[in-house]
């Protein structure tokens, strides 16, 4: 008997940018758009969720399971909401890269503040 395939336990997000004011900006402090999430009273379920970059490098590297692999994860957590248009602040473990800006992040659906 076959079992019925799971959904997603993550959400799909976009990084935006750098916490930033007119001049300064904060690079421990990333924003992340999160897809269906449209005001600031929705962001409240994401706060404290972790959030995974995962990205493709030129060489590969030992994993934790000890085979080699080119993708890396570089994780995170939603720190607050920034703005009331649903985009959030995170705060990873390693700033994010620039080059990361407009690409996709994964909003994971734990840990679960239920």
């Amino acid at each position: 008997m076959s079992q019925k395939p799971l959904g997603r336990l993550y959400c799909k997000g976009v990084v935006l940018g750098y916490k930033r004011s007119q001049r300064n900006q904060y690079p421990n402090q990333t924003r992340i758009k999160i897809q269906g999430v449209e005001d600031r009273a929705s962001t409240s379920f994401y706060i404290g969720k972790r959030v995974a970059y995962v990205y493709r490098a030129k060489r590969p590297r030992k994993s934790f399971r000890g085979k080699k692999t080119k993708i890396r994860v570089i994780w995170g957590k939603v720190i607050g909401p920034h703005g009331n248009s649903g985009v959030v602040r995170a705060k990873f473990r390693n700033n994010l890269p620039p080059s990361s800006f407009g690409k996709r992040v994964r909003v994971m659906l734990y840990p679960s503040n239920l």
